[in-house]
């Protein structure tokens, strides 16, 4: 395995810059980390000289995109059809769409790109769109946001508990644990789907898989996926671009999707139990939205607000008046971007022990960990740094001179362009490979 780590990538930033890139994600929008992550790397390399185009699913939230009329029809795989036949067509599209295989072959065929990277495709895209990739010869490389490779829930949770049954192909824990909604069904369902994938290796394709952590990268090699193609390449943040907190003070803001595994119920208990009253401000949506809200008015009334989804400019704002920004996932994140989001803006982070979150944060230096699900810890934590204005200060200080150290996108660019370089290597090389051993049949 080899390892990728931010500045340490040889070459300049757009060194290829005539390459021409597909981005190849279900969303289109921005509606998680991983939309996100794509999005703002793109933009780098259109900055950079490279031309970009993105396939992805039709969705009445994506921006416009130039290939549109060639994406395959939007599904909603929480909300399945009530006929038994459209819930059996729907899950054929989750081990191979037809549709997304010919309308990235349309794509191929007139963007002509270089390279093709991948984010998120399980479900709605399915590995069928590497079908006409392969056929075509490109590289491919895949930046993996969570752990569906090993995993069939993506999160390694079953029922809200870390879980790693599943790892090393086991995946028949998954329906006899119900870990997917804690429906039979849906667990069955997306057991034999990542089977089949593996079995039949949907994903040989990809010629380098880039792990934003070192944590997900040792369990995609602990799950047998492609060890010698993992490349450990972090994330980045623009912090050039991000003002920076101007004086101490603030209370906590939690940032993220309101689901379960984020924890976000543990800081509002700990936001309770903190003397004198801190107020805690939630940005983002979700599932557990209406659940949080309820709890926050029973134990923690009057101190928390709910701010829905912000764009990147309003999050930034509620960061800088923060004192401390909290990640109390209770799942194993991989490289939560709002840690670096807010070191960029000179904000330290408590998060859990958990993951990737303790690769990033240096206890009593630009932050805390704490233990996930722990509601006592998490006050000891939360009163370290909040009962200390200034010496929170410093430490998002240290964080802000982290990021530009070590999370610069300049930086990211070059380590990405190395692993596309070997990417390409590989794909000529085997192409060699097929013609040579064609020529002696």
């Amino acid at each position: 395995m080899q390892v990728i780590p931010l500045g340490k990538a040889s070459g300049p930033v757009g060194n290829r810059t005539s390459r021409r890139v597909l981005h190849v994600n279900k969303f289109l929008y921005r509606r998680g980390g991983a939309e996100g992550y794509m999005q703002d790397v793109a933009d780098l390399q259109v900055s950079a000289g490279q031309t970009v185009e993105f396939f992805g699913m039709q969705h009445d939230e994506n921006e416009p995109r130039r290939y549109q009329d060639y994406f395959p029809p939007q599904v909603d795989f929480d909300r399945l059809p009530d006929s038994s036949i459209k819930r059996v067509a729907t899950f054929g599209r989750m081990l191979w769409s037809r549709d997304a295989e010919k309308g990235m072959a349309e794509v191929i065929d007139q963007f002509q790109p270089d390279i093709v990277h991948l984010h998120n495709i399980y479900h709605q895209l399915s590995p069928s769109i590497l079908r006409p990739v392969a056929r075509a010869a490109i590289p491919v490389v895949m930046t993996v946001h969570d752990y569906k490779l090993i995993c069939p829930s993506y999160q390694l949770l079953d029922h809200g508990r870390i879980c790693e049954a599943c790892v090393g192909r086991h995946f028949h824990h998954a329906p006899l644990k119900r870990c997917k909604d804690g429906s039979f069904t849906a667990s069955m369902s997306a057991a034999i789907e990542l089977a089949v994938h593996t079995k039949f290796g949907a994903y040989e394709p990809v010629t380098r898989f880039v792990c934003p952590s070192r944590f997900l990268r040792q369990k995609l090699a602990q799950g047998n996926v492609y060890p010698d193609r993992l490349r450990w390449v972090p994330h980045f943040v623009d912090a050039a671009g991000v003002a920076v907190k101007q004086r101490p003070g603030g209370g906590v803001v939690v940032a993220g999707r309101l689901a379960a595994e984020k924890g976000v119920d543990v800081v509002i208990r700990a936001i309770a139990a903190i003397e004198p009253m801190v107020a805690l401000e939630v940005a983002g949506d979700g599932p557990e939205r209406d659940a949080l809200e309820r709890l926050a008015g029973v134990v923690a009334p009057g101190r928390v607000r709910f701010h829905g989804r912000l764009g990147k400019a309003d999050l930034h704002r509620l960061i800088r008046d923060s004192a401390v920004v909290a990640v109390p996932s209770r799942w194993y994140e991989n490289q939560p971007m709002i840690v670096l989001e807010a070191f960029a803006c000179g904000v330290p982070v408590i998060g859990t022990n958990l993951g990737g979150i303790p690769e990033l944060i240096d206890p009593g230096v630009d932050g805390e960990l704490a233990p996930a699900d722990d509601v006592a810890g998490w006050v000891a934590a939360l009163e370290s740094v909040l009962g200390d204005p200034q010496r929170a200060f410093a430490m998002g200080q240290a964080a802000r001179a982290k990021v530009v150290r070590d999370f610069s996108s300049t930086t990211h660019l070059a380590a990405l362009d190395q692993v596309y370089e070997e990417a390409e290597v590989a794909c000529r090389t085997a192409a060699s490979h097929n013609d040579g051993s064609r020529g002696r049949t």
